[in-house]
C-alpha cells in the first residue's frame, strides 16, 4: 500500500462557535441552530448548555419552546456558515493546494510530500489548528492516516486536538468502535441487519468478513464495501472543488433593534464597504442578496443587482433592498449581503458635471484615504452617531 499523508479537519460545533464569534452576548447563553423558525422546525446544533437544559438534536421546535423558554433558538444561518467556511479554506491554502471541503465544517488536505517541506506531519497539524484560531478564532480537532475514511473516523471519535493513525494500524484502530462510524452502515438494510445480529463493534464486522461468501448473504450488494470499510481501506482521492466568487459583509447590531433610522445607518455602512471592495476589484455585480436576521430566529430576503458601483447607488439599491424585505415589526439581530455574479466594470467619462459623476468623483476621493488609512478612517456622521448611540 502507497502510503499518504491525509489530514481531515472537523470544525466542532462550528454554528455554535460562528455565531458566539459574532455576538458575545451569546457565549455562556444556551443556543440551539433550528432549520426553520416555524412550530415543525427542528434543531441541527446544539451548545452544550443547551444540551443540559435536556435539549436534543433532531427535537422539533414546539418542544424546545415548552421545555426551555431561556434557550436561544437562531435560524441556520447559511450565508455566515459559508463565509467562515470560506476564510477556513483561505487559511489552510497555504499548507496545500489540494483541499476538499466537506460540508460547511469539515475539510480534508492531501499533504502527500509536504512532510519533506513542513516537517513532522503531527507539528503540521498543530500549525494549522493554531492559524485557524488565530484568522476566525475557531477551535478545530485535525484526524491523520493514510486516507480520508480513517482521517475522518479519527476527529468524529477522538477528543485529542491532533491523532494519527499509522499505515497497517487501521483494523486495530477501528475494532473497538461502534459500526455507526462506517459510512456503509448508513444504508438501512446493513443498519437492520447488525442490529439483528446483534454487532456491536466494528471488530465483531472484521471477524465476520473472514466468512465473505456467507457475508455476501447477508449483506448483499454492500458486502465488498463493508469488508473494506471495516478494514479501513479506502482509495478516494483528495478533490478540490469549483469554488464561486461572493462577497459578502455582516453587521451585528449591538442591541436588537427595529429603529428604523439606527438600522438604515447600518445597511449604509455595509454597503460602502461592498462599494468600496468593487471598485477595487473594478467589477460589478450582477447579483446582490441582502438577508435580515431577526431577533426571534426568522429571517427574510430579497435579491436584486447594482447598474453602478459608487458609494450612493450602491446604498441606493441596498436601502431599497432593505424595506422591501423588512415586512416585520420585530427587533432585528444582524444583516447580511451577499453579492456574486461579478463582469467587469469600466465608468464611462461624461464630460458633464452630473449627480452620477459627482457621485463617483466623491467615491474616488475617499477611496484613496480608506486605501491608506483603513476603511474605518472616514465614515459618514449618521453610521457613527448609530453606533455611539448603542
Amino acid at each position: 500500500m502507497i502510503e499518504r499523508d491525509v489530514f481531515h479537519l472537523r470544525l466542532k460545533n462550528m454554528e455554535i462557535q460562528a455565531e458566539r464569534l459574532l455576538d458575545s452576548r451569546l457565549s455562556t447563553r444556551p443556543i440551539a441552530i433550528i432549520s426553520s423558525p416555524h412550530q415543525n422546525g427542528t434543531i441541527l446544533s446544539l451548545s452544550n448548555e443547551a444540551k443540559e437544559e435536556g435539549l436534543v438534536i433532531g427535537m422539533k421546535v414546539s418542544l424546545v419552546r415548552k421545555m426551555s423558554q431561556g434557550t436561544q433558538l437562531l435560524t441556520y444561518n447559511h450565508s455566515l456558515y459559508e463565509r467562515i467556511n470560506h476564510y477556513v479554506f483561505q487559511s489552510l491554502s497555504s499548507f496545500t493546494p489540494v483541499i476538499e471541503p466537506r460540508g460547511i465544517n469539515e475539510f480534508f488536505l492531501d499533504m502527500n510530500g509536504m512532510q519533506a517541506i513542513k516537517g513532522d506531519v503531527q507539528n503540521t497539524g498543530l500549525s494549522i489548528i493554531e492559524k485557524i484560531q488565530k484568522k476566525t478564532s475557531l477551535s478545530g480537532v485535525i484526524g491523520i492516516s493514510n486516507n480520508k475514511l480513517i482521517s475522518r473516523i479519527v476527529t468524529a471519535v477522538v477528543s485529542d486536538p491532533i491523532h494519527a493513525v499509522r499505515i497497517g494500524q487501521e483494523s486495530r484502530f477501528l475494532s473497538p468502535l461502534s459500526p455507526s462510524v462506517l459510512p456503509v452502515t448508513q444504508e438501512k438494510d446493513i443498519h437492520r441487519m447488525l442490529k439483528f445480529l446483534l454487532i456491536n463493534s466494528v471488530g465483531q464486522i472484521q471477524s465476520m468478513m473472514r466468512y465473505l461468501d456467507d457475508c455476501h448473504i447477508l449483506f448483499g450488494v454492500h458486502s465488498n464495501s463493508l469488508d473494506k470499510e471495516s478494514r479501513g481501506y479506502d482509495i478516494t482521492p483528495v478533490r478540490p472543488p469549483q469554488r464561486k466568487d461572493h462577497i459578502m459583509e455582516q453587521i451585528i447590531i449591538p442591541y436588537d433593534t427595529n429603529d428604523e433610522s439606527i438600522v438604515l445607518s447600518m445597511v449604509k455602512d455595509i454597503s460602502e464597504k461592498i462599494a468600496f471592495q468593487l471598485r477595487q476589484r473594478k467589477q460589478i455585480a450582477n447579483r446582490v442578496r441582502l438577508e435580515i436576521h431577526y431577533a426571534d430566529g426568522h429571517r427574510s430576503h430579497r435579491v436584486g443587482s447594482f447598474n453602478s458601483i459608487d458609494d450612493c447607488h450602491v446604498t441606493k439599491i441596498c436601502k431599497n433592498l432593505f424595506q422591501s424585505a423588512n415586512k416585520r415589526r420585530n427587533r432585528i439581530r444582524s444583516i447580511l449581503l451577499d453579492i456574486w455574479e461579478f463582469c467587469s466594470y469600466v465608468e464611462q467619462i461624461n464630460l458633464f458635471n452630473t449627480k452620477r459623476s459627482r457621485a463617483i468623483s466623491i467615491s474616488a476621493a475617499i477611496d484613496d484615504i480608506r486605501s491608506k488609512y483603513g476603511f474605518k478612517s472616514i465614515q459618514n456622521a449618521d453610521v457613527l452617531q448609530a453606533l455611539i448611540s448603542n
